[in-house]
């Protein structure tokens, strides 16, 4: 058996004997010979009184010595075979319900039938063989319908007997119990509610449920009253003093969350959720096992389909080199593409810490995937040749890259060689070593880019382009936003804020960016892979962005503060190269549509190669100078639509409040 509590008791159970929260060993070892042995007694109890019943409860020799004896050890032979049939000897007592008493009432009414039948073919027999019945045929029917009844309910009540012990005098209370309000009167509420009843070390108080359907307010659900809508969340929790609320509607989008949070936002509660119906359906958790809310489910996306098919012949039995393999995006490429059995993994990344704690994941995880870990520099030509030579990857992800934009507007040249000489040499030695297919992992900051970041993703997304046009390699680009929780993000960066107590920095009221989980954008990258003919720019479809003052409120409330009051909201200036709209829209002119929702092509015209490759070897020559002004002119031939310079984000904002 498994606790169901296991999380929410840890505490509780280094305060209180273990023997609180479970039975004693020796009742585990021999407990279905213990639940045997009491249905034997249950069975004679419920005979003996049949025949009291029917006897003016008087004890008399005639029954008591010649006919009861008998008729038990025919009824237990009958039942016990009849209760095996039914599964009535493998339950756990302490979690009786519905379906267990409804049971118990089958193999009651059965038992009892094949009973009667049985009896009466031998009463039948006797009167023809003697031509009278014994005594005991006058009063059987009775006692069979007496026994019936006697038998369903001593049973029924032993369970609940037994469920009745260990919720309400076998529990123990640890400390203070926290006052608990439950969002969401239904089947996840009420099962919460039920196993919070169940728990061995109580820690809540449930005070109420929440609930907006009309049809529910008023009602009761074991005895705890449904006090009002979400709407009416802040006044019910200061005037009921709550200090935790559950969300207890496991199917509910992540709107429906974030508006729960934001209704309550300037209480100092801690939420919590339960898990999804799915893993209580499959019994992977139970109700009980609440969690704190996180930002991802907020930000939350629906599943992404994928055509599985499609993925497993692109990789399955395939060499496939993952560069960047340490980073957020391509330790997630490399836990992915092991779900599909690649003939061999090759991780390239220059940092060796990064590289040796992903090498340390997978090799738990994914025994079975032979795995390759290469410390390399991407713009390392000679070493980069030198792993295309040795390996012949037929499929490369190129995820390495310079991604902090404020930082490579500070060492632009870094920007210019990682991001652009590393996606040269890469792809040259995939074209040059007969690589099939290359997916060059891209940033919604390459469209209009105003940072030399995105610009020179955007320069590295024309040169495979063009290498595309006379290569035999298909050379694809993903273009995709932020992903939640990669390292140097906003919310990791938010949470450690709020941990230092504040404040929280947010560059600009207005600003607002997309973002999108790791596994899916994983996931659809290599969705888009299987579709590319080679040249294409895939663009995934972040859905709708999100204001980073938002987010920022959302995760003070979550973390258990009020924002402006227990952590403060501080607005910095835009950073050199941030601009407050990204631009990552599906239903612009420029995109064509895929057969996947979330996935669309940008149209775009190639430049002519020779201006293209001049103009490269120009701006790498620059480049060396780490001079910003000479690299930001040279990137502008290049990329037209490039607005980087000393004065673009007061420009921006200009522009942005004048809409």
């Amino acid at each position: 058996m498994s606790d169901s509590n296991t999380n929410t008791n840890l505490k509780s159970k280094n305060q209180n004997p273990p023997e609180l929260s479970t039975p004693p060993a020796v009742l585990l070892t021999f407990r279905k010979p213990l639940i045997i042995l009491a249905h034997i007694a249950a069975f004679a109890a419920s005979l003996m009184l049949s025949f009291l019943l029917t006897h003016n409860m008087r004890f008399e020799r005639s029954w008591l010595v010649e006919q009861y004896p008998l008729l038990l050890v025919f009824f237990i032979i009958i039942k016990l075979l009849v209760f095996a049939l039914f599964k009535q000897y493998r339950g756990w007592w302490r979690y009786v319900g519905i379906s267990d008493i409804t049971g118990i009432l089958r193999a009651s009414l059965v038992s009892t039938i094949t009973i009667f039948v049985l009896w009466l073919a031998v009463v039948l027999q006797i009167d023809a063989v003697r031509g009278h019945l014994p005594d005991i045929a006058d009063t059987a029917q009775s006692i069979f319908m007496l026994d019936f009844a006697g038998t369903f309910l001593l049973l029924a009540g032993l369970r609940m007997v037994i469920r009745l012990y260990y919720e309400e005098f076998r529990t123990v209370e640890a400390g203070r119990l926290k006052r608990f309000l439950i969002v969401g009167a239904g089947n996840a509420g009420e099962a919460l509610l039920r196993e919070i009843h169940r728990m061995p070390v109580v820690q809540y108080d449930v005070i109420g449920f929440i609930d907006d359907d009309p049809s529910r307010q008023g009602i009761n659900i074991h005895g705890i009253p449904i006090l009002g809508t979400v709407e009416q969340l802040p006044k019910i929790c200061k005037d009921r003093n709550i200090e935790e609320i559950a969300i207890a509607m496991p199917e509910a989008g992540h709107h429906q969350l974030r508006h729960v949070i934001r209704v309550c936002e300037g209480t100092k509660i801690r939420f919590r959720t339960v898990p999804s119906i799915t893993d209580i359906a499959s019994g992977k958790f139970r109700v009980s096992q609440i969690r704190d809310v996180d930002i991802n489910d907020l930000l939350g996306r629906e599943a992404v389909e994928l055509d599985l098919h499609l993925i497993e012949a692109f990789v399955k039995d395939k060499t496939i080199l993952v560069t960047g393999a340490g980073g957020s995006i391509g330790s997630e490429m490399c836990r992915q593409i092991c779900n599909f059995d690649p003939k061999l993994l090759l991780l390239i990344e220059q940092a060796e810490n990064p590289l040796y704690y992903i090498e340390r994941e997978l090799r738990k995880q994914f025994p079975h995937v032979p795995i390759k870990t290469i410390i390399c520099n991407i713009t390392d030509k000679i070493r980069v040749d030198e792993i295309f030579e040795k390996y012949k990857p037929q499929i490369v992800i190129h995820a390495a890259a310079h991604k902090h934009v404020p930082l490579m507007e500070l060492n632009p040249g870094e920007a210019i060689k990682n991001n652009v000489v590393g996606t040269q040499v890469v792809a040259d030695a995939a074209d040059n070593y007969g690589a099939a297919n290359v997916v060059m992992i891209s940033t919604d900051k390459a469209v209009n880019p105003t940072s030399i970041m995105g610009s020179s993703k955007r320069i590295a997304e024309m040169y495979i382009q063009d290498l595309n046009r006379t290569s035999k390699t298909h050379f694809v680009t993903v273009r995709f936003g932020n992903v939640l929780g990669s390292d140097g993000s906003v919310v990791p960066i938010f949470k450690k804020q709020i941990v230092e107590g504040g404040p929280v920095t947010v560059t600009h009221p207005r600003m607002k960016r997309y973002f999108m989980t790791i596994p899916e954008a994983s996931q659809l990258v290599l969705q888009a892979a299987t579709m590319g003919k080679g040249g294409e720019i895939f663009v995934l479809d972040m859905g709708e962005p999100v204001k980073i003052v938002d987010l920022a409120k959302e995760l003070i409330t979550l973390s258990g503060f009020r924002p402006g009051e227990d952590i403060e909201i501080a607005f910095t200036n835009p950073r050199p190269g941030e601009k407050l709209f990204e631009e990552l829209s599906l239903d612009d002119e420029d995109m064509q549509r895929t057969r996947h929702p979330k996935i669309s092509i940008w149209k775009n015209i190639p430049m002519d190669r020779d201006k293209l490759h001049a103009g490269i070897n120009e701006l790498l020559t620059i480049a060396q100078t780490q001079n910003h002004s000479k690299i930001v002119r040279k990137i502008k031939e290049l990329v037209p639509e490039y607005m980087g310079g000393n004065n673009q984000n007061t420009e921006v904002i200009k522009e942005e409040n004048s809409d």
